[in-house]
């Protein structure tokens, strides 16, 4: 579904994706593990056409999309779901929805833009509560959730998550990434960015580790969640001192 090959990407003078080279298949979750100022949300945002890449190809659904525009990769069926939220606070919950909607009112098809709203809601039955509640007034974690159904108006057949644990409690965190996996489950591909890595690849299908803009390591969720090296930067454990302490 998307292929990027050795892609370079950055901003000004300053080069963060380095030949970045990855790949996500329909149906998976696919998880990008790195630390803060690795490129992450560089990746996601030249995915989303947002970040123009300066060397390599990006393929989306069959189509060549590295110099496409953003509303473009979006009809394509590509969503992005932002680091911290960007809500439209000063509109209501509901008005929020409908603004990802964008495409499909631009196709025509308002009945089914009636039916993704009940799908949204049933998603996330407190945004159905809060319809008519300013955005800006929700809690963190109702805010993430109504930026992920957002994205989920456009009927992607891609959604990319940047960081949707950040700033929130462990408890919401559970229940963020349980909906993530239900709607892979349903039908819908995810590529999901996120620091909390024990938490990303417990929900993955693969995943790709990144250091200062270059994929360094690659594996299934099972391989990378039992790797040394990933465990002792990214998951806080270190096999040897737990096996010093077993003995």
């Amino acid at each position: 579904m998307l292929r990027l090959r050795n892609v370079d990407a950055g901003y000004g003078a300053l080069t963060v994706l380095r030949r970045v080279s990855l790949h996500v298949n329909p149906g998976e979750i696919v998880t990008i593990v790195g630390a803060n100022g690795a490129g992450k949300t560089t990746l996601l945002r030249t995915v989303a056409g947002l970040v123009r890449a300066r060397g390599g190809e990006l393929v989306f659904a069959g189509a060549a999309v590295t110099r496409l525009r953003t509303e473009r990769i979006v009809a394509l069926g590509c969503s992005l779901v932002p680091e911290g939220r960007q809500v439209f606070a000063p509109m209501e919950v509901r008005e929020n929805l409908l603004l990802g909607a964008h495409v499909q009112y631009a196709r025509g098809r308002k009945d089914e833009v009636a039916r993704d709203l009940e799908r949204v809601y049933g998603l996330f039955p407190v945004l159905a509560q809060r319809a008519r509640q300013l955005a800006g007034t929700l809690s963190g974690g109702e805010q993430q959730m109504l930026a992920i159904g957002r994205a989920l108006m456009a009927r992607p057949k891609l959604v990319m998550l940047d960081e949707p644990s950040m700033g929130l409690a462990p408890l919401v965190v559970k229940d963020i990434f349980g909906i993530v996996k239900r709607i892979s489950e349903e039908g819908t591909t995810v590529l999901l960015v996120e620091q909390n890595a024990r938490s990303a690849l417990q929900i993955a299908t693969r995943g790709y580790v990144l250091e200062t803009g270059r994929i360094v390591l690659q594996g299934t969720a099972e391989e990378l969640l039992s790797n040394r090296d990933v465990q002792r930067a990214y998951l806080g454990s270190d096999l040897d001192a737990e096996n010093r302490v077993a003995t």
